[in-house]
């Protein structure tokens, strides 16, 4: 890898980091924005031209910039996609820097590995694109800038119903309070009259099984810590975010669950820049695995 490779991956962890932590700093959650300021209802982000939803830190940065660019659509089309669907990006127009992370094996280092009969080590690399959403394009078909159908959120109500149950979590109903416990693998959730309006039972629910989807027996991360603890903040921060993809993706505006956290995670951000990137890509992980369980493809 050369130096400017390694340069322009290493200004790129700093550069999304240091933009979260400023927001955290103002007492805002990027992965709940303020969506009644925005022209285009809450929903995860994804590409136009493929249809394929954009995951992790992304879902963070394309957020961000449809609330700043106040687009009224999710999509987004790189510069050569607009033009292969007929259209171009407006002049003037800015895009969106999104990445793509992940690992290759050098060919000489599969190699060595063989001969040395071990596994081979791979290299982790993250590359940048840009992106524009539609709504900075002209000339597009209609397919690509007409915005979805959003169902009401109480019409998404029984799809959570539904994937609870499915899931086949060990939820439990009542109490006071809501969490998950990692040694005997259960969600608690008070009654859903606790709750002012309904739909915080369902945003509640999804946090907790945000947690749930941790367990070792399923995708296994780091549970361990305790209160106050840096892991304990880290999982803690992969369960907002889990709850927020999950949300978005059924209709359902996310909402902050643990604000008090902010300090805590600020902590872990400003020691590690990449661990949001790892947060983020965890979070979708974790949303995957309970959306899987929803009645229809979401």
């Amino acid at each position: 890898m050369d130096n400017g490779t390694k340069t322009n991956r290493q200004s790129l962890y700093a550069e999304v980091t240091s933009r979260v932590i400023a927001e955290l700093e103002a007492g805002r959650l990027p992965w709940v924005q303020p969506w009644d300021s925005a022209a285009c209802g809450c929903a995860m982000p994804h590409n136009a031209g493929t249809g394929r939803r954009y995951s992790g830190i992304n879902v963070l940065i394309l957020w961000a910039a449809v609330i700043e660019g106040r687009y009224s659509s999710q999509r987004w089309l790189t510069y050569r996609q607009a033009q292969a669907a007929g259209g171009n990006v407006r002049r003037g127009e800015r895009g969106t820097v999104v990445c793509y992370a992940d690992r290759f094996t050098p060919k000489d280092e599969a190699a060595r590995a063989q001969d040395e009969d071990r596994d081979a080590r791979q290299i982790a690399f993250l590359k940048r694109f840009t992106v524009f959403n539609v709504d900075q394009c002209e000339g597009l078909p209609e397919a690509l800038v007409t915005a979805p159908d959003l169902p009401a959120k109480i019409d998404m109500i029984p799809s959570v119903q539904a994937l609870i149950r499915t899931s086949g979590a060990d939820f439990r109903i009542g109490g006071g309070e809501a969490y998950y416990s990692p040694g005997a693998d259960f969600v608690a959730v008070p009654p859903p009259a606790a709750f002012p309006e309904r739909i915080n039972w369902y945003r509640t629910a999804l946090h907790e099984l945000g947690h749930w989807t941790g367990h070792s027996s399923r995708l296994d991360r780091n549970q361990r810590g305790g209160f106050g603890s840096a892991d304990y903040a880290r999982e803690e921060l992969v369960a907002e975010m889990a709850s927020a993809f999950a949300c978005a993706s059924l209709s359902i505006q996310p909402t902050v669950r643990h604000a008090d956290y902010i300090g805590s995670w600020l902590a872990v951000l400003r020691e590690d820049e990449k661990a949001i990137f790892r947060a983020a890509s965890a979070a979708s992980k974790a949303a995957d695995y309970l959306l899987a369980f929803a009645p229809e493809a979401v």
